[in-house]
């Protein structure tokens, strides 16, 4: 049955209205995944939508019905509303709104908790890589990765221990990349998040959605690859989960 939801997320951080704009409408490779903008409003938006609202640095809109590709979803709607904050930085407030047609509970609940996660990533990009170009690759498990405990099977493919709190700097063993120094920037049941000098790299369990658990990359190293970034992590979670 079809129903309408809103998730709304309000935060601050230390960039300026003008980086945070340039993060939602250029540089969303650097840390969700690329999409275009028409600059104006009534303009074409992500995913076949328009923009209903197109005021830098201040206001985004981008407004989409019948969803392509999504049959669960006919309305989709993210708008953002960014304010200088005293002394410096930005307050922000997100709000994504739309119509789920099917599994209203676990859409919602999806959506919610990938807000959190995404939003995170957002703030990480905007403290350590404003600015910097990124290459964007991703991958999803095989169907064994649907398993219950997936994400924690990735987690320790990469050598974390499974308590290894936000904060904590690591060694990891990373796809394509050997051992690397990096920082468990994001961690909770559904994600993991390891940052580290030029990339950052995202491992979502959405085996507690009903799907495979998949990886996300953001690499800011001159000369990335992203087919071969996407080729070393696919052939990981093959393994890892065979």
């Amino acid at each position: 049955m079809s129903k309408e939801f809103e998730i709304i997320r309000e935060f601050e951080v230390d960039a300026s209205p003008e980086q945070v704009w340039e993060a939602l409408t250029t540089g969303t490779a650097g840390w969700l995944w690329p999409m275009e903008y028409e600059p104006r409003e009534g303009g074409a938006a992500p995913h076949g939508g328009t923009v209903t609202a197109w005021d830098p640095p201040r206001r985004l809109t981008g407004r989409v019905e019948n969803v392509e590709g999504i049959p669960q979803q006919t309305l989709n709607q993210l708008d953002h509303v960014i304010e200088p904050r005293e002394g410096g930085g930005s307050w922000v407030r997100y709000v994504h709104s739309g119509i789920f047609v099917d599994d209203w509970d676990n859409q919602y609940d999806g959506a919610s908790k990938h807000t959190d996660f995404y939003l995170h990533t957002l703030r990480q990009y905007l403290l350590h890589f404003t600015g910097r170009t990124a290459v964007f690759a991703s991958a999803d498990g095989p169907a064994a990765s649907l398993a219950a405990d997936a994400l924690e099977t990735a987690s320790r493919g990469l050598g974390l221990p499974d308590e290894t709190p936000e904060g904590t700097a690591v060694r990891v063993e990373l796809p394509g990349a050997g051992p690397v120094d990096a920082v468990v920037d994001y961690r909770d049941a559904y994600f993991v998040g390891v940052r580290t000098d030029t990339a950052m790299y995202r491992l979502f369990g959405r085996n507690h959605f009903g799907a495979p658990v998949g990886v996300s990359v953001h690499d800011f190293a001159p000369g990335a690859d992203s087919k071969a970034i996407e080729g070393a992590w696919r052939d990981w979670l093959d393994s890892l989960y065979a």
